[in-house]
């Protein structure tokens, strides 16, 4: 059975630039109340059980700019299968439709799908300085590739959007701005796995993931599911 209607999504992360999926409309969107953070250790996408890395989540406060996707409602249950194989490994998000602002187009608001970050998940890193961003993701890599292409291609595309995140322009450096793709995109990312060789004889540590714990926060998902 189809969905009923067309299905908005509010990317400000890799699904900016890696969505997976189709859409049929583009945006360029804000959400309001929500801010784009380093704040999820990752151990799978671009982190490992040995070495984690971190990702971005929105958490609590403040105001993210990104990408609003429409889905058409046939494909609508589709995507969000998807998604939840991609996004919830963990059970680390909380799945919510929240107000975003178009900022292009004759719609002013849309209610889209969003993954905010589940606070009380081991997962969750806080507030971390930018000192202990950068020699997380500096050392990290995962099944989708390494966390220095992760930052460098979050920045390249906020940039696209004429997004400006200053904090994140300050971890890169941090990083090393010579891991960043430029003009030479293979000699950066030749530069970015080299870096990434070196920091990960460090250790980073995070808080204790469990098995059981993906299944003890997946009644966010659940929920959301019984729903559709």
């Amino acid at each position: 059975m189809a969905a009923a209607h067309d299905l908005w999504i509010f990317a400000y992360g890799s699904l900016m630039w890696r969505p997976g999926f189709e859409a049929e409309e583009v945006v360029h969107a804000r959400l309001v109340g929500w801010r784009r953070s380093f704040c999820i250790y990752s151990r799978f996408h671009r982190g490992s059980a040995r070495r984690p890395g971190l990702v971005l989540g929105l958490d609590r406060g403040g105001t993210c700019e990104g990408i609003a996707f429409r889905v058409p409602a046939g494909k609508a249950r589709a995507t969000l299968r998807y998604l939840r194989e991609r996004e919830q490994v963990v059970s680390v998000y909380r799945e919510a439709l929240v107000p975003v602002t178009l900022l292009a187009g004759d719609r002013p608001e849309v209610m889209a799908l969003a993954f905010l970050v589940e606070r009380a998940h081991p997962s969750y890193a806080g507030q971390l300085s930018l000192a202990e961003q950068a020699h997380f993701i500096r050392g990290a890599a995962g099944r989708s590739g390494n966390n220095i292409d992760y930052l460098a291609s979050t920045l390249a595309h906020l940039a696209e959007l004429g997004i400006r995140e200053r904090e994140l322009e300050r971890l890169l450096t941090l990083v090393g701005r010579h891991a960043a793709r430029g003009e030479d995109g293979g000699h950066a990312r030749a530069s970015a796995a080299a870096m990434v060789g070196v920091f990960s004889r460090q250790p980073a540590r995070a808080r204790r993931l469990k098995v059981e714990d993906a299944r003890r926060f997946c009644y966010r998902t659940v929920l959301t599911a019984r729903k559709d």
